[in-house]
């Protein structure tokens, strides 16, 4: 056995990690579509040829929503043992995570002790405070999502956005639009909105410094900001924070393989 590959199946991205001896080697993304399997296959192989590996040569872990669509995968995971071993890849000293992917967010606390999973909250009933929440208010604002943090920064008076559900939110959006409010404010009040969701669910559980902010949405600088904001302490974020669950899938796989 040469190498360990992580395969985190989200439901917007799909991501994989290629691990040698604790190494990060390789990764790859892609919009993960109605196809999980098909998307997840096409980077598995691609990550092979682009490191000379064929499929005998590495131990393959699958996690994330589509987890189960994976059947070449060796063994699987769940997402927030993936997501809690991967952010201390990149933080040892990792006490929390919150993760904000397409679909749903969790936040996880971490056992400084034995570094396991010891309490863990989720919200994947509705859209409100995921990535797809956003993609659907830049849609609204008819801003790019890459830029819609930045845009939300440049406020100095956030509107208020009480919905929590992602269609009346966008309703209201319009009716704010209707009123004269800039795009700069609708759009910090969006992500006040997620950061205050997010927040209250992680304070359920304890989480505290070291907190660490991973997940697609962790990409965005205005989620952090507020986010920050509703703590009152420093979050950091993984130079690579949508690849937290591939990485930690790939760690739990060569651990369990003596590595």
């Amino acid at each position: 056995m040469k190498a360990f590959v992580g395969i985190d199946i989200g439901s917007l991205a799909t991501k994989i990690a290629l691990l040698d001896n604790g190494n990060l080697l390789d990764f790859r993304t892609e919009r993960s579509t109605f196809d999980f399997k098909r998307i997840g296959l096409n980077l598995f192989n691609d990550i092979l040829e682009a490191n000379n590996l064929n499929r005998d040569d590495v131990f393959v872990m699958s996690t994330g929503y589509g987890r189960n669509t994976i059947d070449f995968a060796d063994d699987r995971i769940t997402e927030i043992t993936a997501h809690a071993r991967g952010v201390q890849f990149f933080f040892q000293e990792a006490h929390s995570v919150i993760d904000i992917g397409g679909q749903d967010s969790k936040a996880i606390v971490i056992s400084k002790k034995t570094g396991n999973v010891i309490d863990f909250q989720m919200n994947d009933k509705c859209a409100a405070g995921t990535g797809r929440f956003l993609e659907v208010m830049a849609h609204a604002l008819e801003v790019p999502i890459d830029e819609i943090g930045g845009l939300a920064l440049k406020s100095n008076k956030p509107a208020s956005i009480s919905s929590t559900c992602t269609v009346f939110a966008e309703s209201e959006v319009i009716s704010l639009f209707a009123k004269g409010t800039n795009k700069e404010n609708i759009a910090a009040g969006i992500h006040k909105s997620i950061a205050r969701r997010v927040a209250g669910m992680a304070k359920r559980i304890g989480v505290a410094p070291l907190l660490v902010f991973c997940g697609g949405v962790a990409k965005n600088v205005a989620v952090k900001s507020f986010l920050e904001e509703e703590f009152g302490y420093e979050i950091v974020t993984p130079d690579q924070p949508q690849l937290t669950g591939a990485i930690g899938a790939a760690l739990i796989a060569q651990e369990h393989n003596g590595g």
